[in-house]
C-alpha cells in the first residue's frame, strides 16, 4: 500500500479527467474487519490500487461485518465509507480516497443529476470554491485563544445542494461524563447560537467552510472550538469545571438566553447554586427557592403547597424525571421530598407551558435528577441538625453506564420539642427517602435512564394514633438520535402515593384508615430540526389512573364504628401534540403549539343519576347507574392551543407575549386551608366536571451586560371554570356521594411581576416583588350551592402584595454571607362576628366567607457560608454553613381557628417558628 503526496492530490483536483466508472463485478466477504483491512482485501479482490493516508484509519473503530456477491467497485466504497468522512475518486483503474473532500471530473459536472425537487443549478453547486483552510486566515485567535482545537466535520456530496448544513452533538461535564443543559454555544464572528437541551444535546445550522465556536457556562470553563464544515456531522465536547466560580450564580438563568426565548414566566434552579441561601435548618429546597421568585407563593409557614399566578396548590404539575410525584413534601411541609444531593436541576413554567405538558392548570415543577459519574467513584455527603444525606455516583462501565445512590433519613423529635404549640411539643415526627438512578450510552444513538424513588414519613400527633405517608416512584427513558435532525424519546412511568392512620386507644373508636392512588403513564416524544427556521416537536402520551378513596377498618372487636370502604376510581387521560419554534425573523420567533387532551372515567363504578334543576343532594337522586370494568362512564377533552412570542427591540432589550389553554381532569379534596398529607383526589366523571383555564401573559426583558443585572415585569390574566369548592361543614373524608358537598365556579387572577437580578460579583442574587389577586365565583339558582351572594370572592391563597429579596455577598473566593426576607399580605381567612337565637338554641354567625386577613407574614434570614480551600488534589471538597432563620423572631401565623369557652368565642392563633432558629451543616464532597 502506497501512500499519494499531498501535491499530486491538489494536481488531480483541478485538471480535467475523464472519470472511467468500474463496471467489472467484485464479491467480497468480510467478518468483523476495519476499515483499513476492508479496504485492504478490496484492493486484492479488484485489482484496484488504492491510494490514502494511513493516518485516517489509525484511530478507526469501526467493525464491519458484510458480504458483497457480484457488486461494482462504486457500489462496495460508496457502501463502505457511507458513516465515514472518507471520499473516493475512481481513474484507470486506480482509487484515490480523500477526507472531507470531493473530486469532480468535467465529465461528472454534465452526468450527474440533481434531486427533482431542488431549483438549484447544477453550475451554483459545482463552481464553488473548494475549502481550504488558508482562505480563513482572516480569523485570528485571541491571546487566550492560541490553542483553539480544530476539527473537520463531514465530508462533501456530489449530489447536496444545501447552502447550510447542521452540526450536532452532546456537551458533557469532563470529570463526570454527565450532560450539561443550558449551556449557551454562540458562532464567533456571527448572530448564530444554541442553547443545549436537558441532556447536553444541541444542533446549530451553520454555512460550509470554517466556523468558531465558543461554548460558554458560568461553572464551566470556557471552550473555543475551529470546525471545518463540509457536511451535516457531529461533534462531541466535553467541558472542565471552573471550581473558582462555584457560587457566582444562585439561579442559572443566563440573561442573554431568557431575553432570546419564547417562554414567559420560565425559571431554570441549579441546585448546586442555591446552597448559601439561608433556608429553614439548613436543607437546600428547591421549591421553598421557587417561592422567593414572582408569582410563586407557598400557602402557609411550615405547610406544603404552593399557588402559582392565582392557581390552587393541586394546579401544579410536579415530575422527577417524568414521573409525578403528588406529594413532594416532608415533615408537615417543613423540607422537599426531593433529594437535593442527587437533584440537578428543576424548570419551572409558570406562564407559557411547552405543549409536551399537560394535566395542570397553573404551572409545571420539571426537576432532573443527576446522572452518575462516567469515569470514577464520587459523592456528597451532608450532617445537619434534622438530616443527614449521602449521595455516591459510582461508574458501572466506564464511559458508558453509571449509577446514582441517595439517601436522607431525620432526627427530628428534639426539634418537636421546642415548638410552644403543645400538641406538637409532644408528638413525634420521622422521615426517609431514597433514590438510584442508572443510566446507560449503548452507542452515539441510543441512551436508556431508569429512576426508583421512595419515601416515607410518620408522625404522631398524640401516643395513640400514628400518621403514616408514602410516595414511590418508578421512571424509565429511552433517547435515541435517529440522524441529526431527528431524535425521540420514549418514557415509561409508575408514580403511587398513599396514607394510612392508625388510631388504637383500646377502646371502641380506635381504627385504622387508608387511602391510595396511583398512575401507570406512557409516552412518546419526538423532536425534528426541519430547517434553521423550524424547531418541530411532537408526540403522545396515555396515563391509567387508579384510586381508592379510602376504607376505615375497625380495630377493636366492642367497636361502634361500621366497617367503610369506599368504592374505587379509575381513568383514562390520553394527549397528543405538536408545537413548531419559528424563528420569523432575527427579531422575531414564535412558538405555536396545540395539544388535544381527553379524560375517561372508567368503570367498574356505581354513578348517581340526579334530578336536574335542582340542588344536587341525596333528596334529589333519580337513579343509581351501574357501570361494568372498563366501560365509559363520561368523556372530556378539548384542544389546548399554546402560543408564545419574543420580539427584540433592541438587542438587549425583548418584549414577549403568550397564551395558554388547559385543562385538569384531577381535583384535590382538602379540608384544610392549606394542604395537608391527608388530602385525598378525587377524578373528574358523571358529576364532578374538569377544571379548565385560559391564560394571558405579556412580559418586558432587559439586560445589562455590566455590571451584569437583569430587569423584568411580567403581567398576566387568568380566567378559570369549575374551579373547585365546597358547600359550608363539607364532609370530605369517606364520603362515598362527595359530589352533594363540591361546589364548582368560575375564577380569576391577574397580577404583576417585577425581579431585579444581578448574576454576577461579589454581590449577587435578586429583588422580587409580585402584586396579585384571585378571586372566586361560587353562584347558583339555589341558595345552598351560592356563597357569598354569588359574587366574586378572594380565594384562600390570595395574597396582594409578595417581596422577596436574595442577595450573596462574596468578601473572597471562600467566605460570603446570605440574607433573605420576605414579606406577604396575610391570606383570607372567614371570623365569627356574633351569635343568634334559632329554635331556643344560640348559633355563631360568621362573615361572608373570606372577607378577612391574618396577620401580614415576614421573615429575615441570615447565612455565613464557608467554602473549603479549593485545591485540585484533595480528598474531599467542603462547605460549611451557619444561618439564623427568622432572625427577628417574629411571631408569623401558621393558622387562626376559632373555640367556643363558656358560651365565649375566643380565638387562637398558632405559629411554627415562633423564635429564631439557628443552624449549622456540614457538607463536604468527593
Amino acid at each position: 500500500m502506497r501512500k499519494i503526496i499531498f501535491t499530486l492530490l491538489l494536481f488531480l483536483f483541478n485538471i480535467s479527467i475523464f472519470a472511467q466508472q468500474a463496471k467489472e463485478k467484485t464479491s467480497l466477504q468480510l467478518n468483523n474487519a476495519t476499515l483499513k483491512n476492508s479496504i485492504e482485501t478490496l484492493e486484492t479482490e479488484s485489482g484496484y490500487k488504492f491510494y490514502f493516508d494511513e493516518k485516517w484509519l489509525i484511530n478507526d473503530t469501526l467493525k464491519i461485518t458484510k458480504n458483497y456477491q457480484e457488486k461494482s467497485i462504486d457500489a462496495i466504497l460508496t457502501d463502505l465509507l457511507d458513516e465515514t468522512d472518507l471520499n473516493y475518486f475512481i481513474y484507470d483503474e486506480k482509487v484515490i480516497l480523500t477526507k472531507n473532500t470531493s473530486i469532480i471530473s468535467d465529465l461528472e459536472k454534465n452526468l450527474i443529476d440533481l434531486p427533482s425537487e431542488t431549483n438549484v443549478k447544477k453550475e451554483e453547486i459545482f463552481t464553488r470554491k473548494p475549502i481550504y483552510l488558508k482562505q480563513y486566515d482572516s480569523i485570528k485567535p485571541t491571546s487566550s485563544e492560541r490553542k483553539i482545537d480544530q476539527f473537520s466535520i463531514g465530508k462533501e456530496s456530489k449530489s447536496n445542494s444545501k447552502k447550510l448544513y447542521t452540526l450536532s452533538g452532546f456537551v458533557k461535564n469532563l470529570k463526570t461524563g454527565e450532560g450539561i443543559s443550558n449551556l449557551f454555544i454562540k458562532v464567533k464572528n456571527s448572530k448564530r447560537n444554541t442553547v443545549t437541551d436537558n441532556s447536553g444535546f444541541y444542533t446549530i445550522d451553520l454555512e460550509p467552510g470554517i466556523s468558531v465556536l465558543e461554548f460558554e457556562s458560568v461553572i464551566f470553563t470556557k471552550s473555543t472550538k475551529k470546525i471545518v464544515l463540509y457536511n451535516d456531522g457531529k461533534l462531541n465536547v466535553n467541558l472542565k469545571e471552573n471550581i473558582n466560580e462555584l457560587d457566582e450564580v444562585i439561579i442559572n438563568s443566563k440573561a442573554s438566553e431568557k431575553i432570546k426565548s419564547t417562554v414567559t414566566g420560565v425559571t431554570v434552579i441549579e441546585i448546586e447554586k442555591i446552597k448559601t441561601i439561608p433556608l429553614i435548618l439548613g436543607e437546600r429546597d428547591i421549591f421553598r427557592v421557587a417561592a422567593a421568585l414572582p408569582g410563586i407563593k407557598n400557602v402557609g409557614e411550615g405547610a406544603s403547597g404552593y399557588s402559582v399566578r392565582g392557581g390552587k396548590e393541586d394546579q401544579n404539575l410536579v415530575l422527577l424525571d417524568n414521573g409525578l410525584i403528588y406529594n413532594p413534601s416532608h415533615f408537615f411541609g417543613l423540607f422537599s421530598a426531593v433529594n437535593p444531593f442527587t437533584t440537578k436541576r428543576a424548570m419551572v413554567y409558570k406562564g407559557s407551558i411547552p405543549a409536551e405538558f399537560g394535566g395542570r392548570l397553573s404551572s409545571v415543577f420539571d426537576i432532573t435528577t443527576k446522572s452518575g459519574n462516567l469515569k470514577k467513584l464520587s459523592g456528597e455527603a451532608g450532617i445537619g441538625p434534622v438530616t443527614s444525606n449521602l449521595s455516591l455516583e459510582i461508574p458501572i462501565l466506564k464511559e458508558k453506564s453509571s449509577l446514582i445512590v441517595g439517601g436522607r433519613l431525620t432526627y427530628s423529635d428534639w426539634i418537636l420539642k421546642s415548638l410552644k404549640d403543645e400538641q406538637l411539643k409532644n408528638s413525634q415526627a420521622s422521615f426517609y427517602d431514597i433514590i438510584a438512578k442508572y443510566s446507560h450510552k449503548f452507542n452515539a444513538k441510543n441512551q436508556v435512564e431508569t429512576t426508583f424513588y421512595n419515601s416515607k414519613d410518620a408522625f404522631s400527633i398524640s401516643s395513640d394514633s400514628v400518621f403514616k405517608y408514602t410516595n414511590r416512584l418508578f421512571t424509565a427513558k429511552w433517547d435515541h438520535t435517529f440522524n441529526e435532525k431527528s431524535k425521540g424519546e420514549l418514557i415509561f412511568t409508575n408514580s403511587e402515593y398513599k396514607f394510612n392512620i392508625e388510631y388504637d386507644a383500646n377502646n371502641p373508636r380506635s381504627f385504622d384508615f387508608g387511602y391510595k392512588i396511583s398512575d401507570t403513564q406512557l409516552q412518546l416524544k419526538l423532536g425534528y430540526l426541519y430547517n434553521e427556521k423550524h424547531k418541530i416537536s411532537y408526540g403522545i402520551s396515555s396515563k391509567l389512573y387508579g384510586i381508592n378513596p379510602g376504607n376505615l377498618d375497625p380495630k377493636n372487636g366492642e367497636t361502634i364504628l361500621n366497617p367503610i370502604n369506599i368504592e374505587k376510581e379509575r381513568g383514562i387521560e390520553s394527549a397528543v401534540y405538536a408545537s413548531d419554534n419559528y424563528k420569523f425573523s432575527d427579531k422575531l420567533l414564535i412558538d405555536v403549539g396545540l395539544r388535544y387532551s381527553r379524560f375517561s372515567a372508567l368503570g367498574a363504578s356505581s354513578q348517581r343519576i340526579y334530578q336536574a334543576g335542582v340542588p344536587i343532594n341525596d333528596a334529589t337522586v333519580i337513579e343509581v347507574k351501574n357501570y361494568g370494568k372498563n366501560e365509559v362512564i363520561k368523556s372530556y377533552g378539548g384542544l389546548e392551543p399554546r402560543i408564545s412570542a419574543r420580539y427584540f427591540l433592541m438587542d438587549d432589550l425583548t418584549i414577549k407575549a403568550s397564551y395558554d389553554k388547559t385543562y385538569q381532569y384531577i381535583h384535590l379534596l382538602s379540608s384544610n386551608t392549606t394542604q395537608s398529607p391527608t388530602d385525598t383526589w378525587k377524578l373528574s366523571d358523571l358529576n364532578v366536571k374538569p377544571q379548565a383555564a385560559q391564560q394571558f401573559s405579556f412580559g418586558i426583558f432587559k439586560n445589562i451586560s455590566n455590571p451584569d443585572l437583569e430587569f423584568s415585569i411580567e403581567g398576566y390574566y387568568k380566567k378559570s371554570k369549575n374551579f373547585l369548592d365546597y358547600k359550608v361543614a363539607a364532609q370530605i373524608l369517606l364520603n362515598e356521594n362527595i359530589e352533594t358537598e363540591l361546589l364548582q365556579g368560575d375564577g380569576k387572577a391577574y397580577g404583576v411581576e417585577f425581579l431585579i437580578k444581578k448574576s454576577a460579583g461579589k454581590l449577587n442574587g435578586w429583588i422580587g416583588y409580585t402584586y396579585s389577586r384571585t378571586f372566586i365565583k361560587l353562584d347558583s339558582q339555589f341558595n345552598e350551592e351560592k356563597v357569598n351572594n354569588g359574587e366574586y370572592f378572594p380565594a384562600n391563597f390570595d395574597k396582594p402584595h409578595d417581596i422577596s429579596v436574595v442577595l450573596n455577598y462574596k468578601f473572597t473566593q471562600r467566605y460570603s454571607l446570605s440574607s433573605n426576607f420576605v414579606y406577604q399580605t396575610g391570606r383570607p381567612i372567614t371570623y365569627p362576628i356574633g351569635t343568634y337565637e334559632y329554635g331556643g338554641a344560640e348559633y355563631t354567625l360568621y362573615s361572608d366567607r373570606n372577607k378577612f386577613r391574618i396577620p401580614d407574614y415576614f421573615r429575615l434570614d441570615i447565612g455565613i457560608n464557608v467554602e473549603g480551600n479549593h485545591k485540585l488534589k484533595k480528598l474531599a471538597h467542603s462547605f460549611w454553613n451557619f444561618s439564623i432563620y427568622n432572625i427577628l423572631g417574629r411571631n408569623n401565623p401558621y393558622s387562626v381557628f376559632f373555640v367556643t369557652t363558656d358560651g365565649q368565642i375566643k380565638a387562637y392563633k398558632t405559629s411554627i417558628f415562633a423564635m429564631p432558629v439557628p443552624t449549622i451543616t456540614y457538607n463536604f464532597k468527593f
